[in-house]
């Protein structure tokens, strides 16, 4: 999943980063490194740029450069995955209490 991709308000964790070399270098020294948790804040009338929460700290990218950069979505919460891993249960077992 590309961070361009991302709705508004909703956070996930940095994979990698891709593109142009000083892109890359840019980007990471403002903090957007594999793993680091990127809030996206919201998004300009027109679609771009994006604003990021990143540690902490507010900045803005364009459209096409968070394309490059690739994220994990969401973690569920335990108690919906409880729920989707008893949905999955072949048909016969006991669900789990």
């Amino acid at each position: 999943m590309q961070l361009g991709e991302v709705a508004i308000g909703v956070t996930v964790t940095v994979t990698g980063v891709g593109g142009e070399r000083a892109f890359r270098r840019r980007v990471m020294e403002l903090g957007v490194l594999p793993g680091t948790r990127v809030t996206v804040v919201r998004v300009a009338p027109l679609g771009d740029p994006i604003e990021l929460s990143v540690r902490g700290c507010e900045l803005s990218i364009r459209k096409g450069e968070a394309r490059c950069i690739e994220v994990e979505p969401p973690l569920v919460s335990g108690r919906e995955t409880a729920t989707a891993a008893r949905m999955e249960l072949p048909r016969g077992l006991p669900a789990a209490p």
